[in-house]
């Protein structure tokens, strides 16, 4: 039977936690973008009608995008049981809404977790019309301080949403605990599964730094082969580990908490159906860190043998009024098996209740007199700590406008000594500048604009900047350590179709390839099969393609492995009929430039249509289509996968693809070629895992929310590009290996969130001000769940703000072999 704590934590912990009541404040609630003030985020409000009736994007929610959504801070972490979702009626003139969508949460703001259901479910269905309200429940709930709502659509369409949270207060204070992997009893009839299937940490070798079915609020059958959960496997409420697997003769459960808290009691819930050699445990040893040590004398307790009655039971650990923010527990084996399927902590004043939704209180002894003298004395106390508090507050203000004042006029002072900020001088990323690459070499001294205000400590002057080592290099200073440098007029930048300058080639480089003929065939148009536009920028078109006979044009040294008598799958890039002079000789500088690349993980000119116009170039398209898409529909290996009949990836194939685009950069950078748009957008997935690297990803609508746009004449990757990139239009090898770095990142995590989703686009601008000035307030990406420490070392080592200490792709790609 339930527990009476499991039936209350379900039934009871269903409140509303402020979206519709007005609880949670308007600067709590945020989104990724909005259609207009009237449509922002604050207007999310579940049953509400004000400004134009919901929260909407800017945009128009595509396939499997995952870029929009509303974001809800509860200031504390929640216990959060049930969701509810509305679209927009605006008394009959809107009627968008979210027929689907995902969740995403976070206990720190830093990582955040996609919700699944038991199932392994990620999608939940959500409103059929834009009025009735749709309420559903979290099974299993979630323990968070961050939400976001994410709408979900099999088609482009609008949408609009109003939410709100069911809920209570997580009092427990726990925001992780690690454990070993829960193991597989293999019984005579069936096996039966012990692993923690909700937890929302990493599970490779152990369970860190995540919460699941320990905290899930449902306790476990007496027979723990049957559930209360339909539909799963037998086992599924518990989790559970065999003596056999650990000769230390206990299992060891580190418990993390939000503050030092003083803990009273810890309640495990354990099976002891003994029939099956399952028994409660023996005894347990409890270490406790307060700071940044573990006690040295630990707190012991051994429960009464039960050999009598087989029900699950919860064990009550005395835990003495132990100071800590950690508690670390070893569980020692009285039989071949130990299941658990809740552990809660007491902790603070005197408290009551089941352990999710604990509420306290101070007894008072009626018999107890106090003192009025006494009470006097703590009243004036209080007062002159109450003066002493106003005063620093006054203070503290006081600085603060001393401190903008000051800010403001070593700002005007420096506007002539120091501008950082975005270059916009060449046509790199624009879809909007017309001039053509001669051009902007002319002219590639040109101002930059400033795009952040300087904060308030930064005062350095230029003659101090200069010498740092980024600002101390000349262009015509010899290349270091591998990564050469060229000032901007030594670049030649390629308009390419959709408007992105895909490689920045040295003008040398430019040079010898220019004088050299094209070596591709001319293909005939006719026998193209138009099949889908990939994107669009100012100047032409990317098509997917089918060509026939494709395998008769080509070079012998490229071989397809697909029959002759089969159309081949190809990327067409065409440039519109009406294109200017410049553009067309652009074109046909990329097609000599595309000509000459020969890698095996970079894609190829296959053949071209220049006789006639539309100019077209035909390349390689892999059957797989992009990188970012191709993992998004992937999960990790593992039971959770295995059990929702998710398409997998694993890890090794990861490092397998990852070491592939290493070793295309290499080529590229041997060449001293600058891709300058490295993301996995921009890689193509074929058979076997094989990637290819490519260059259009920035013309597709797909990826605009990827791109940030200066003030309508430039669209940048902000979020994979270095600082020195941002700041000073600077692009080299270098920059490229940081934006690897941000790929590896992506790859790691499934390309599941936006790299800095937690940040606006001006706060990742800012925040490469923070690399700027080297105070070590710079925030980096955070460790995927799935990434061990040599390889976030390796994504660390990419985003060095020295350029000359981050490492070369041939040491990247050797790393990744490793």
């Amino acid at each position: 039977m339930l527990s009476i704590a499991t039936v209350l934590v379900i039934s009871v912990c269903r409140y509303a936690l402020g979206m519709s009541g007005g609880k949670i404040q308007d600067e709590d609630i945020s989104a990724s973008s909005q259609w207009s003030e009237s449509t922002a985020a604050r207007y999310g409000r579940l049953d509400f009608e004000e400004g134009d009736g919901a929260w909407c994007p800017e945009i128009t929610v595509e396939p499997d995008s995952l870029k929009e959504f509303l974001q809800i801070d509860l200031r504390s972490l929640h216990f959060i049981t049930l969701v509810g979702t509305q679209g927009r009626h605006a008394g009959g003139i809107g009627n968008e809404f979210a027929q689907m969508y995902k969740i995403k949460y976070s206990r720190d703001g830093s990582r955040w977790i996609s919700w699944r259901n038991r199932q392994g479910k990620q999608v939940i269905e959500g409103n059929r019309n834009a009025y009735d309200i749709v309420l559903k429940d979290l099974e299993p709930p979630i323990i968070a301080r961050f939400v976001r709502f994410m709408p979900v659509t099999d088609h482009s369409m609008n949408v609009c949403m109003r939410v709100e949270l069911y809920g209570c207060e997580w009092l427990d204070g726990l925001v992780s605990y690690n454990a070993p992997v829960g193991e597989q009893m293999n019984l005579p009839a069936y096996p039966v599964y012990l692993n923690d299937s909700v937890y929302d940490g990493a599970v490779i070798h152990s369970m860190t730094e995540g919460l699941g079915q320990l905290t899930d609020g449902v306790c476990g059958l007496d027979d723990f082969i049957h559930s209360h959960v339909y539909n799963v496997w037998p086992g599924y409420d518990y989790v559970g580990w065999n003596n056999e697997s650990f000769p230390s003769g206990y299992v060891e459960i580190m418990f993390e908490f939000d503050r030092t808290r003083n803990f009273t009691t810890m309640k495990t819930h354990c099976n002891n159906m003994f029939s099956r050699h399952v028994k409660v445990f023996r005894q347990v040893v409890c270490y406790f860190r307060s700071e940044a040590d573990w006690e040295a004398s630990p707190l012991s307790f051994s429960p009464v043998v039960d050999e009598k009655n087989l029900s699950a039971r919860f064990v009550t650990v005395n835990l003495l009024n132990h100071m800590a923010s950690a508690i670390k527990c070893q569980f020692y084996f009285a039989d071949a098996w130990m299941l658990f399927s809740e552990i809660t902590f007491q902790s603070g004043k005197n408290c009551y209740g089941p352990p999710h939704i604990q509420a306290c209180r101070l007894y008072d002894d009626p018999t107890h007199k106090v003192d009025d003298s006494n009470t006097r004395i703590l009243i004036g106390c209080l007062v002159a700590i109450i003066f002493i508090l106003v005063a620093i507050i006054v203070i503290i203000l006081w600085r603060q406008v001393w401190q903008k004042m000051l800010e403001k006029a070593s700002r005007r002072m420096l506007d002539d000594e120091l501008t950082a900020s975005l270059s916009i001088q060449s046509e790199t990323f624009a879809y909007n500048n017309n001039q053509s690459s001669t051009t902007s070499e002319q002219e590639s001294n040109s101002t930059y604009e400033r795009i952040f205000p300087l904060g308030p400590d930064y005062q350095e002057p230029s003659r101090l900047i200069c010498k740092l080592p980024e600002f101390a290099q000349s262009s015509e200073e010899p290349a270091q350590d591998g990564v050469p440098h060229y000032a901007e007029a030594d670049i030649v930048n390629l308009q390419g179709v959709t408007g992105s300058n895909t490689y920045a080639i040295p003008a040398v480089t430019m040079d010898l390839l220019s004088g050299k003929d094209v070596v591709v065939e001319e293909f005939p148009r006719k026998l193209l099969t138009f099949k889908e536009k990939l994107g669009e920028g100012q100047f032409g078109e990317v098509h997917l393609c089918e060509a026939e006979g494709m395998q008769e044009f080509m070079n012998k040294e490229f071989l397809f492995d697909i029959p002759e008598e089969q159309p081949v799958l190809v990327a067409v890039k065409m440039l519109r009929s009406d294109a200017n002079k410049n553009a067309r000789n652009d074109f046909l500088k990329e097609i000599k430039i595309m000509s000459r690349l020969k890698d095996p993980n970079i894609i190829r000119l296959l053949a071209v249509c220049i006789y006639s116009d539309p100019l077209c170039m035909i390349t390689e398209y892999m059957e797989n289509g992009d990188l970012n898409q191709f993992l998004s529909r992937h999960e990790p290996e593992g039971h959770l996968a295995l059990l929702s009949n998710a398409s997998t990836v694993s890890f090794n194939n990861l490092c397998y693809m990852a070491a592939q685009i290493a070793s295309g950069m290499k080529y590229l950078s041997s060449l001293n070629f600058v891709h300058r748009d490295l993301a996995t957008r921009n890689c193509l997935v074929g058979k076997n895992y094989t990637i290819k690297i490519a260059d259009f990803g920035m013309s597709r609508n797909l990826y605009s929310g990827d791109y940030y746009r200066i003030q309508g004449r430039a669209v940048l990757p902000i979020r994979w590009m270095s600082w020195e990139s941002i700041l000073l239009g600077k692009f080299t090898t270098a920059s490229d290996v940081w934006a690897f770095g941000v790929t590896l990142w992506e790859i790691l995590n499934f390309c599941k969130e936006q790299p800095y989703s937690q940040l606006t686009d001006e706060q990742v601008i800012e925040n490469t001000g923070e690399f700027f000035r080297d105070q070590k307030r710079q925030i980096y990406l955070p460790q995927p769940v799935l990434c061990p420490d040599s390889l976030y070392k390796i994504m660390l080592s990419c985003w060095r703000r020295n350029t000359k200490e981050r490492p070369s792709f041939q040491e990247i790609h050797r790393a990744l072999l490793e």
